[in-house]
């Protein structure tokens, strides 16, 4: 195999297997069209899971939507798949725009998650119904006051109105990024391919030939989409933070979080890409793609990410037990020392102690088993940072009713956990489902290993002896 030396240990090297772009091209064509079985038990799989989501959900809307509390664990899938999913996506912005090499194999393995952000915008939508008005009385970034003449004219479903259209912007930037990354893949299959495939890679392909002007465009309006891109991803999460979060718990002031929120995802995002690297490795038929090189390369990036999370984590921390306000230990007992301690250190031990002691050792960073199971460790740890943040938000008494006051927590009446009941783990289990569903659908639609970056990648490649060996030279990226 290529992606091993003559003595049985794995390369390092690029990726590419073949001596020839028509080589390469035929390869991966072939393994995007021809269906595995392991793909069809996956797609099984979700599917089941996504069916008992939708059970889950019909049960949870039985009990309608007035009740917010019940609707806590579906706003903590929200969250989750906002912080993972659609983060996804800036592996491959960040590492084109560093002109990186190593990830040429896995940009669309990114990308394709882009598509699952449809589903992220479907989870959004009974969100618009659950979250109430700003006629309750919280604290809100939108200054809405009803005895004041000039704020009881601001809208009382600013939070819904401004999230709905940060939301759509980031899921049309994302399905933007894929699309025009496909382009020169598409018109490959609308060159290669037959039937169904042909025509819908036909229509998208747009006419693409491979002109100059064309890979000149390509570039630019991916860097210019990969930015927007960025900058949306950290509005969405900035809006959900605040107004789907912090202002359902009276007293939780803290200008770090949406930050923190951002930031978490990015951790999380990586931690998406590397299982998923994994997955399409072991079971996709792509270990001649993705190599040791690009989980080697994204471990060190998972490492920075997870003490990036503790910086802005031990920030907020220090605000809040320095400061002593009611307010502030009330938000403390509630969410770090009270009910849903086990949850915090859950979270914290999965998303920052274990992996930094581990991923601190080279040899566990280069290598497969020790980025993937990593990475299953942040995700662990996120899903329980989300329940913990999520769900005690959304327990909090008193959400929507504008007789209750929305400053503070007493400290002698910390709300309880909120435990999960049938709907909500069948919830849980078809979030999980959806988003590998849609991921599988479009891996159907575009290659998961981008074709024509492959083919870039040898024009810049050599082989060249070098005294009484031969040496490895690479180009540099444009």
């Amino acid at each position: 195999m290529a992606s091993h030396d003559g003595n049985g240990h794995f390369k390092e090297g690029m990726y590419v297997p073949f001596t020839s772009q028509r080589e390469v091209v035929s390869d991966l064509i072939n393994k995007h069209i021809k269906i595995s079985d392991m793909w069809w038990r996956g797609f099984a799989a979700a599917g089941i899971l996504f069916l008992l989501g939708i059970i889950g959900f019909v049960m949870r809307l039985t009990d309608g939507v007035s009740d917010r509390m019940v609707w806590a664990y579906y706003a903590m899938m929200f969250g989750f798949i906002l912080t993972t999913v659609s983060a996804a996506p800036m592996v491959s912005i960040a590492t084109r725009m560093a002109n990186a090499h190593w990830r040429r194999p896995i940009s669309r393995v990114a990308e394709l998650w882009s598509a699952a952000g449809l589903f992220a915008l479907l989870l959004f939508i009974p969100m618009l119904w659950i979250l109430p008005p700003l006629t309750d009385g919280r604290r809100s970034l939108w200054f809405y006051d009803a005895d004041d003449p000039f704020f009881s004219r601001v809208p009382v479903y600013s939070p819904h109105i401004w999230a709905t259209v940060a939301l759509l912007g980031l899921v049309a930037l994302g399905i933007m990024l894929l699309w025009l990354s496909a382009m020169p893949d598409l018109a490959l299959i609308r060159d290669h391919g037959t039937g169904w495939r042909q025509k819908w890679a036909g229509r998208l392909s747009r006419g693409w030939i491979g002109t100059t002007g064309q890979w000149n465009m390509l570039h630019h309006r991916m860097g210019v989409v990969g930015a927007l891109y960025f900058m949306m991803l950290i509005f969405v999460h900035f809006l959900v933070s605040i107004d789907f979060l912090m202002t359902l718990v009276p007293g939780w002031i803290d200008s770090l979080y949406p930050l923190t929120h951002a930031a978490n995802s990015l951790q999380a995002g990586v931690a998406t890409v590397i299982v998923t690297m994994f997955f399409l490795r072991k079971f996709g038929g792509y270990e001649d793609y993705i190599t040791l090189d690009q989980f080697w390369a994204l471990s060190k990036l998972l490492f920075a990410l997870s003490l990036l999370w503790f910086w802005f984590w031990f920030s907020s921390f220090n605000v809040f037990w320095y400061g002593k306000k009611p307010n502030e230990q009330a938000i403390l007992a509630y969410l770090v020392t009270g009910p849903y301690q086990p949850a915090f250190m859950a979270g914290f031990v999965l998303s920052f102690v274990t992996p930094m002691w581990v991923m601190m050792w080279n040899r566990v960073r280069k290598s497969f088993w020790g980025p993937t199971i990593m990475s299953v460790s942040v995700l662990v740890g996120t899903f329980f940072e989300r329940l913990r943040i999520y769900v005690a938000a959304w327990s909090v008494p008193g959400v929507g009713d504008p007789n209750v006051d929305k400053h503070v927590i007493p400290l002698d009446s910390i709300p309880k956990v909120n435990m999960p009941g049938l709907p909500d783990v069948l919830i849980v289990l078809g979030v999980f489902g959806g988003a590998v569903l849609f991921y599988l659908l479009a891996s159907r639609l575009i290659p998961p290993v981008s074709i024509w970056e492959q083919k870039e990648l040898m024009l810049y490649k050599l082989h060249k002896a070098y005294h009484r060996t031969e040496v490895f030279v690479l180009g540099k990226p444009r």
